[in-house]
């Protein structure tokens, strides 16, 4: 899968998803992939209607066979969310004066609240066609309702189920940076080494007589640092650029790496080319 790091951890946590009677098993495929996406891994499936396992669902899964080899099937949502604390119902529309409502935003966020507080919690979804009925309804704490164009409401089963899998991810970017999302086998740079880097940068461009007019280095060369201390850059990528320093200082566009001797191609001048105006 493109963007997919296998040398990462998966991460592998947060509120159940149950399906409620689903009916295929492409479906349910493309469910546990969308949860394996934003990092959620617990399936459960209350009486799907074309049996389990599937292979079906798992081609539809796209690698995510961790989430569907762990699927459980129960045969009533009773038993299916018995060992929740806390549980979401989802719908299409809302249900005046039947349950507390929240948009999918505060969900994941009273989600990823419960999840702290060591509660376990559950969304649940229902069926392709109609969705949940109103006893199933009533079986949850609150509702989610997702803000969809009213003339054309209608969302599949994996749509439902990645806009909430997004939500519970981004209620907890926070408590990832230090994990799915930093640079944490990188080391940040020391001053030494971004000195080095500017060093190194401005005596391979004042051999191309990039400063000029001279009067004017100075501040070329402060807009320089100011352009490479915007941001924190670690010891690697000041290793990549001094590479491509190096690589600037030993062959030139008239004399490129292969066309002949490299030390030949760094004595020759190069052609200034850059655009005057």
């Amino acid at each position: 899968m493109a963007g997919t790091d296998r040398k990462r951890d998966l991460i592998a946590e947060g509120p159940a998803i149950v399906l409620v009677e689903p009916q295929l098993g492409e479906n349910i495929g493309m469910v546990a992939r969308a949860m394996a996406n934003f990092g959620l891994a617990e399936l459960r499936l209350v009486n799907p209607r074309d049996g389990w396992p599937s292979e079906k669902a798992r081609q539809a899964a796209s690698k995510a066979d961790h989430v569907i080899d762990a699927a459980q099937v129960f045969d009533t949502l009773e038993a299916a969310i018995a060992d929740l604390n806390f549980v979401y119902a989802t719908t299409a529309r809302e249900r005046d004066g039947f349950k507390p409502v929240a948009g999918p935003v505060e969900a994941g966020r009273t989600l990823r609240a419960k999840f702290r507080a060591g509660e376990k919690a559950g969304i649940l979804f229902g069926r392709e066609r109609w969705g949940l009925k109103n006893h199933e309804v009533g079986l949850a704490d609150e509702i989610v309702t997702f803000p969809v164009n009213p003339a054309f409401a209608s969302l599949n089963i994996a749509q439902a189920v990645l806009l909430m899998s997004y939500e519970w991810m981004n209620s907890g970017l926070a408590d990832l940076n230090d994990t799915a999302f930093s640079h944490n086998d990188m080391r940040p740079a020391t001053k030494a080494e971004i000195f080095g880097l500017f060093d190194h940068l401005e005596e391979a461009l004042d051999a191309r007589g990039y400063f000029r007019p001279q009067d004017k280095k100075p501040k070329m060369v402060d807009n320089l640092r100011a352009l490479f201390s915007r941001r924190d850059l670690h010891s690697e990528e000041i290793h990549v650029l001094r590479g491509v320093i190096n690589s600037l200082d030993r062959f030139s566009r008239a004399m490129p790496r292969g066309s002949g001797s490299p030390d030949a191609g760094a004595s020759q001048p190069l052609k200034d080319e850059r655009r005057e105006g």
